[in-house]
């Protein structure tokens, strides 16, 4: 039996586009993809952010700040992407929206945007991109799931509501379009220190009762997403598709 050749993580010649390049676990995997080889194209409504990710990122990147969340753009969009290096191989939306409204002051424009940016952008951006995958019979969709893809947290029922819409999509999307070399999975982070969980960090007793959660014992670093995005963007992934991977330390096997 040979060894597993250490070719099939390497991206080289890969395009990727991330959105929520700017901060987080979006700009961690920009950094991530590009040291495997990938060129990248960044998504990201702040400019000055997404500066600070092509100065963090040794390799082929291109920021190119935008508003994911007008649909009607979104084929423009994506056209543009396309057209920095002739298309694109893998997505990864990491995008995200979570605006904390306990469940008696959801409005119905809150409830909106977040369904709009967490569930629905990621599907129409990523279908934009499908015919030039399914001509190259090769594709990767990642999507960025959630704890609340399974579970339920206080003043987050959209949020929540999204994610567990992200996983289905995911699914979907898996029986849709794997025939044509595209696999589509999702990578659901646990409590990660980043700008979108900034609230629940800024109280350490319950950063705390997060960690003792987990069967690691620790809340999640960006780089703990390095091995998880690296295998689902490429061939090492080849028979991976419609699954949902819990980035979490154990936190959902508790």
């Amino acid at each position: 039996m040979t060894a597993a050749p250490s070719h099939m993580f390497d991206l080289t010649g890969k395009v990727a586009c991330v959105t929520g390049a700017s901060s987080g676990l979006g700009a961690r995997a920009a950094f991530v993809l590009a040291q495997a080889g990938a060129r990248v194209v960044g998504l990201a409504r702040r400019a000055d952010a997404l500066a600070k990710t092509a100065a963090s990122i040794e390799g082929a990147f291109t920021p190119m700040p935008v508003d994911l969340s007008d649909r009607d753009k979104t084929v423009d969009i994506a056209a543009q992407v396309m057209d920095i290096y002739g298309g694109v191989d893998i997505v990864v939306h990491a995008a995200g929206l979570n605006n904390r409204q306990p469940i008696d002051e959801i409005t119905p424009d809150g409830w909106d945007d977040t369904i709009n940016l967490n569930l629905a952008v990621p599907f129409f951006l990523s279908r934009c991109f499908v015919p030039h995958m399914a001509e190259q019979k090769w594709g990767r969709i990642i999507n960025f799931a959630s704890l609340q893809s399974h579970r339920a947290f206080p003043d987050s029922l959209s949020y929540g509501a999204s994610k567990g819409g992200v996983a289905q999509m995911t699914r979907a999307m898996a029986q849709a379009w794997s025939t044509q070399g595209i696999t589509a999975n999702a990578i659901g982070p646990g409590f990660f220190r980043t700008e979108l969980t900034a609230p629940v960090f800024a109280d350490p007793e319950r950063a705390a009762r997060n960690a003792a959660q987990t069967c690691i014992g620790r809340n999640g670093e960006p780089e703990d997403i390095d091995g998880p995005l690296l295998f689902l963007a490429s061939d090492a992934s080849a028979y991976v598709t419609g699954q949902v991977l819990m980035v979490d330390g154990g936190f959902t096997a508790k």
